[in-house]
């Protein structure tokens, strides 16, 4: 009885290959010709070939998984739209390179170290992907400690020189100020996701830059620090807006930011984009659809995630080499539409 499930040695006999040829070319190793390894993934999509991963597993070590840890920002709602672009990314990068990948969502109210202990603890990947940097995560020295390969969007402060992607969100919040400084404002508001948040810190730095070499001193009512969900976003934007002194402008940190804010300044009867300024970071380009004058950095997310990958990957496959660290930045500051 001939076996229901295509195996490399059935498709290497139909191709005239040897097991080792095949195997290789599925993973795309440098020392097969790319016309062989077209021909040979052909021929596995032809068969329907799926690699054993449990057998692969008990020869080598290696579950050939892998495990993004994107914790909740909030329940009961849409919270984080950026992560479906980054799982997109990750996910079409996972199974280009023969990995599947698992998802892990700690709870909001959940310690992160204590939720990665019990992720990494499961034995169910090679490596984990982490998010939410903070300044001294203590996730990193764990991971080091106990020598689980890794990589981190976002980075931490500390000495350690671990693998990384991050977005320029210097530049973004730098550029956006700075244009905002250009057009006349001098009441700028920016939206920070969290105080603790590296990417945060670096957005309030680059805010801080634009208006020092404008000669205007910050102020840290003009600073909203909280989840900006829609909700947390208007209601933070409408006490600015409350104030004697309102802001003309906002920077805000995501899409969702941006819709909260319209929110608010709606209900007041101000034009957005026209009455008060308004820049957003674009993860997804949903500012696009608004039909308002919005500007917008457009970050590719999906990128990020593939680079991710490849990241962990090769902490993973070539621990010897100097670990991927990267910095993505966005697309020029222009109309959202």
């Amino acid at each position: 009885m001939t076996s229901a499930r295509p195996n490399l040695r059935q498709i290497a006999d139909s191709l005239g290959l040897s097991v080792t040829t095949v195997s290789r070319a599925l993973k795309d190793g440098p020392e097969v010709h790319p016309k062989t390894v077209a021909r040979v993934k052909a021929a596995a999509e032809a068969a329907g070939y799926v690699p054993n991963l449990r057998g692969l597993a008990l020869r080598t070590g290696r579950t050939h998984g892998i495990t993004a840890v994107l914790p909740l920002e909030a329940r009961a709602y849409l919270s984080d739209i950026a992560r479906l672009p980054l799982i997109e990314g990750m996910t079409v990068a996972a199974r280009a390179r023969g990995y599947t990948l698992a998802i892990q969502s700690p709870l909001p109210e959940e310690d992160t170290l204590e939720a990665l202990r019990k992720i990494v603890h499961l034995g169910a990947s090679d490596g984990v992907i982490i998010t939410r940097m903070t300044r001294d995560d203590r996730r990193v020295a764990w991971l080091e400690q106990n020598g689980v390969p890794f990589a981190s969007f976002g980075r931490s402060a500390g000495e350690s020189r671990h693998a990384y992607v991050d977005i320029d969100n210097f530049r973004i919040a730098r550029e956006a100020a700075a244009h905002l400084l250009r057009a006349g404002h001098r009441r700028i508001a920016l939206q920070l996701l969290a105080g603790a948040d590296v990417s945060s810190g670096d957005r309030l730095a680059g805010y801080d830059a634009a208006l020092a070499a404008a000669g205007i001193a910050p102020d840290p009512a003009l600073v909203g620090q909280d989840d900006f969900s829609l909700e947390a976003s208007q209601i933070s934007f409408a006490r600015m807006l409350d104030r004697p002194d309102p802001p003309s402008a906002l920077i805000c940190a995501s899409e969702l930011g941006l819709l909260g804010a319209i929110a608010a300044l709606r209900q007041r009867g101000l034009v957005p984009g026209e009455d008060v300024a308004l820049i957003s970071r674009d993860n997804t380009r949903l500012s696009g659809y608004l039909a308002l004058p919005v500007l917008a950095h457009r970050v590719d997310m999906a990128l990020a995630g593939r680079k991710l990958v490849e990241a962990l990957l090769g902490r993973i496959e070539r621990p010897a080499d100097p670990p991927i660290q990267e910095v993505i930045g966005p697309g020029p500051l222009g109309p959202a539409s």
